[in-house]
């Protein structure tokens, strides 16, 4: 696989954590430059980490992820979703997404899982895996932190509308990962 062709790659397997990530930019105010190259990295880090994972693990894996992982991100980004738009209508504060650990790495497995399929097609084919772990990592890195700050803009008006459609979106993200 050409660096053209693996840059595209990275680009569609980065697009569920760039949504995952201007939900989190909703809720950040202007300082969101920490909070960008957190997620960035989280994203990065697993985005990359799986398709290794998938990779060395092909000949286990292969039958069990294949036929869980669909339930397994859409139940992960179903609950996330879904305790979003609920908090949207309560008149208190709305809950957040947040960049504690313990979401972080609920949000990273839920967005990556895809990440590990490829990974296990990877074993496939002639693929350097080390060049693809990098460039998907690097892509998703990046693609992630400019999602926190693209939401980090337009949460600070519409804040609550906002949290109601990220919502939203990770409960179609969820729903498209059982579809197809």
């Amino acid at each position: 696989m050409s660096i053209i062709g693996l840059f595209f790659l990275a680009v569609g397997l980065a697009m569920d954590a760039f949504a995952v990530a201007i939900g989190i930019g909703l809720n950040l105010n202007k300082k969101t430059r920490n909070k960008a190259l957190t997620v960035g990295l989280y994203f990065g880090f697993f985005q990359g980490a799986m398709p290794l994972i998938g990779y060395f693990t092909a000949n286990i894996f292969a039958e069990s992820v294949s036929q869980y992982s669909d339930w397994i991100a859409f139940a992960l980004l179903f609950i996330i979703g879904a305790k979003m738009v609920w908090s949207s209508f309560e008149k208190d504060k709305p809950a957040e997404l947040s960049t504690s650990p313990s979401q972080m790495l609920l949000l990273s497995v839920a967005t990556s899982i895809d990440a590990l399929a490829v990974g296990v097609s990877f074993a496939l084919v002639n693929v350097n895996i080390f060049l693809a772990v990098l460039v998907i990592g690097v892509v998703t890195f990046a693609i992630s932190a400019a999602g926190v700050r693209i939401g980090s803009i337009f949460g600070e008006k519409y804040k609550t509308q906002a949290m109601l459609a990220g919502g939203v979106v990770l409960i179609v993200i969820g729903v498209s990962v059982l579809l197809n």
